[in-house]
């Protein structure tokens, strides 16, 4: 069988007690019947508008990259956190709920995840549209930039984990929005996943944080975005980018325009 074999990055801290890192790069070799690529909250349309704009901009590259991979036979997850009544009679739903019957209460080990304070600061819920959006509840399901096939599994909570362990799931991919929020924090995002021992990398081209210029550490959406793919590489977990699977270039949104960027 093939192998997914990609490109990581990292940094390192040379011993325990250093306060500098190395970045590091690495290739790793998964088997892709042991493999996930996951996405948060792909939604139709975010209560931002400039979220709701962004998430359109990248979803055609996600969808290739999952196109390329369910070839392959990773399994695709969809997260359209909050909308899945919209998807009960789906097979990719059904797929997922017919595993946790099956196997209701998978035994995972509970480990430690690091959890220090992130670097931007998303207090005021990170929209920097002119004028400010209200938070409402907006979205009604997934963006369809994203078709879902009847072979991938839809989720937005801790079910996904039975149908992991029924699968023999040890690795994920994870994509999608919003890094500083339900990324890391959803029931079957990052943390989650660490904490259950998977081998988590996110694919950080394909991300986007919910971050306005005018707070800490003020600086441009997408300067802020890479602070976060930083401190996650440092303290949470590696990261690749699309190109790695389907070639070509990283995807890059159109409004970042900065000549100077990682």
């Amino acid at each position: 069988m093939e192998q997914l074999t990609f490109g990581i990055r990292r940094f390192k801290a040379p011993d325990p007690h250093s306060e500098t890192f190395d970045r590091v790069h690495e290739v790793l070799s998964w088997n892709p019947e042991e493999t996930a690529a996951a996405q948060s909250d792909m939604w139709d349309q975010h209560w931002c508008k400039g979220a709701t704009a962004r998430v359109r901009e990248m979803a055609p590259r996600m969808n290739e990259v999952f196109s390329k991979l369910r070839e392959m036979g990773v399994l695709i997850v969809h997260g359209p956190s909050d909308t899945l009544d919209r998807y009960r009679e789906h097979p990719a739903r059904r797929r997922v709920l017919e595993a946790v019957r099956a196997c209701p209460r998978p035994d995972y080990p509970d480990l430690e995840v690091n959890t220090l304070p992130l670097p931007l600061d998303a207090s005021d819920e990170g929209c920097w549209c002119e004028p400010k959006c209200e938070v409402r509840r907006a979205w009604s399901g997934q963006t369809d930039l994203i078709p879902i096939d009847e072979r991938d599994a839809i989720t937005d909570s801790e079910d996904i984990f039975s149908l992991y362990k029924a699968r023999g799931i040890k690795n994920v991919l994870f994509f999608g929005v919003h890094l500083n929020m339900c990324v890391l924090n959803r029931p079957f995002a990052i943390r989650a996943l660490l904490r259950r021992g998977f081998n988590v990398v996110l694919v950080r081209d394909l991300t986007d944080a919910m971050y306005n210029p005018a707070l800490p550490p003020y600086v441009d959406h997408f300067t802020g975005n890479d602070l976060l793919i930083a401190h996650i590489e440092k303290h949470i977990c590696p990261t690749t980018t699309s190109d790695e699977f389907i070639g070509g270039a990283p995807f890059r949104f159109r409004e970042d325009q900065r000549t100077n960027r990682e």
